[in-house]
């Protein structure tokens, strides 16, 4: 498309989005009494308005019910979990079996780790990317100092290229068939936190399984931003938070995807508690586990309501949507957000680098050539809520569910005013 850096082409995209109602289903902050531009939605996503009406309702059968609530609530405690499960599974690309929500991220690859990283003397690497989220390769390190190995040795990192702030794909696939006959896991974030790229999930899983490999995903910074599908890519399982994209609250409860090849499995290496075990005879309190057979195997205890509630509501407006339109505009509001940028760029005394490649969801991370603190400061300043890596870069993410392109225009002028002055 040929954009134009102008409010009045701006608000015609916003005339055109179908979309474009769904911004009213949110609570914006306020900066000086004005909306903010929210572009954080990578890191927290924005309360739906329907959240609180899910969670007092859930109050309210508390209130009112006590215990009784877990079987007469209106949607009663003890499967609440379940109603997750089929909506989830559109945002992901899986069969509604392979999917379920339990604890939190991490947790939940420490939980997966134990039935999916079995070394052995010949086999017990592990690949990820260079510089992984830091709550990820903590989580790899321990996982293979359990086992006894050294995460030196353990953990093989891809690395990017001198010069270059990205990943390239042949690089990626070249590393696998390199560590070959040692390897046992390939675990990746889908999307990079950092810089924003997308892997190739399915070309990675590929060549991990032509490895003779175990391959997942944390997908932290992919659900609910990029088309997943995972039973198609035949990915072993992956994990995600909620609370980015999925726009669930802070801190909110984690979904899993576990392959259907491994589902139905007694002699799976598992962590286990009663919430796994056979719904239809939990309450005999047997005193052998008897796995469920979809992905709730995994479960330990029984659901945090009060986090799925928010989850459940946002899960709501991404089934009246659909991934598809989501990504369509994404795709175009981030295109419209790089050509502002690439514009105050052209027309200000300062250079910045945007270091996310093509392959991306919503988000541009851009290095501002030691301005960054200062105009992340000022922008916070200004009513646009940003992001701050170290060393020097702000993260962009425009959501969307909740941003608009004249949002896009109307921070371009920010930009170029904090830029100059």
């Amino acid at each position: 498309m040929q954009f134009e850096n102008t409010r009045a082409y701006a608000a015609s995209l916003d005339r055109q989005d179908e979309l474009l109602k769904y911004r009213n289903e949110f609570i914006f902050p306020k900066v000086n009494g004005n909306d903010v531009i929210y572009f954080t939605g990578n890191s927290l996503g924005l309360q739906p308005k329907n959240a609180k009406k899910y969670v007092d309702e859930v109050m309210q059968d508390w209130a009112e019910l006590a215990v009784e609530g877990h079987f007469y609530a209106e949607k009663p405690w003890w499967d609440y979990h379940e109603r997750l499960a089929a909506p989830l599974a559109r945002v992901v690309g899986a069969k509604t079996d392979e999917v379920t929500v339990m604890n939190t991220l991490t947790v939940n690859l420490h939980l997966l780790m134990v039935s999916f990283y079995n070394p052995s003397a010949a086999r017990f690497k592990i690949i990820c990317e260079e510089k992984a989220f830091p709550s990820d390769q903590y989580m790899l390190a321990s996982q293979v100092r359990f086992h006894g190995y050294d995460p030196k040795e353990a953990i093989v990192e891809i690395k990017k290229r001198s010069g270059e702030n990205f990943w390239r794909e042949e690089d990626v696939l070249a590393k696998i068939e390199e560590v070959g006959d040692e390897l046992a896991l390939v675990l990746i974030g889908g999307v990079n936190y950092y810089n924003g790229q997308v892997f190739d999930m399915k070309a990675i899983t590929q060549a991990g399984h032509k490895a003779g490999a175990i391959v997942g995903f944390d997908l932290a910074h992919a659900a609910g931003n990029i088309k997943l599908e995972l039973h198609d890519w035949n990915v072993d399982f992956a994990a995600w938070c909620s609370y980015k994209y999925m726009n669930s609250g802070p801190g909110n409860a984690s979904g899993i995807f576990v392959n259907q090849r491994h589902l139905g499995k007694k002699d799976i290496p598992r962590f286990e508690g009663w919430w796994g075990h056979n719904k239809d005879r939990r309450f005999l309190m047997e005193p052998d586990f008897d796995p469920m057979p979809n992905a709730e195997a995994w479960h330990l205890s029984n659901a945090s309501i009060l986090s799925f509630a928010p989850y459940l509501a946002s899960l709501k407006m991404f089934d009246e949507v659909g991934m598809d339109a989501l990504v369509e505009k994404s795709k175009l509001l981030t295109s419209y957000l790089e050509f502002i940028l690439k514009e105050v760029d052209k027309n200000v005394d300062a250079s910045f680098e945007i270091i996310t490649p093509e392959d991306r969801g919503c988000q541009l991370s851009v290095f501002l050539n030691g301005k960054g603190r200062e105009i992340f400061d000022y922008l916070m300043k200004n009513g646009v809520i940003v992001d701050w890596r170290e060393p020097d870069v702000i993260r962009l993410a425009p959501v969307p569910f909740y941003c608009s392109f004249e949002d896009m225009f109307t921070f371009g002028e920010i930009l170029k005013k904090g830029l100059t002055s």
